[in-house]
């Protein structure tokens, strides 16, 4: 029952891909899964702290990309980033918030991964149409 929602998103918060997670793997692995399926040249990946890991940003620098992700406070070596662009990052959050709107995914209704990542889909397609 205790599930991770991992989620790409578009510059204005639209879901372009999602995967699910039990709770206790750790978030840069699938993270870095699920960027490497991207073509990310010429682009900036905003991401969260715990996506801060060696391989994502080499990943990123490989294919181009601009790593705007916030360092780990226990890294040694800081990574600069822009912070102005770093605040783009709410329409990741927006985008779980609206999930969050549907009880039935706030509360986990759904027993199986399966229907959950079903009605997953179905929320996304209907954030899409509007």
């Amino acid at each position: 029952m205790t599930t991770k929602i991992h989620a790409v998103v578009d510059a204005l918060g639209n879901p372009l891909k999602f995967e699910l997670t039990p709770e206790q793997a750790h978030d840069s692995v699938q993270g870095y899964e699920m960027l490497a399926q991207f073509d990310l040249s010429n682009r900036e990946v905003l991401a969260d702290r715990v996506y801060d890991t060696d391989a994502i940003r080499t990943l990123l620098r490989e294919q181009n990309a601009i790593a705007v992700i916030l360092s780990k406070k226990n890294r040694r070596v800081q990574h600069a980033y822009d912070r102005t662009v770093y605040k783009e990052r709410h329409f990741v959050e927006c985008f779980f918030n609206k999930m969050k709107n549907y009880r039935r995914l706030a509360t986990r209704y759904d027993k199986t991964a399966s229907m959950f990542k079903a009605f997953l889909a179905l929320i996304s397609i209907r954030i899409w149409l509007k």
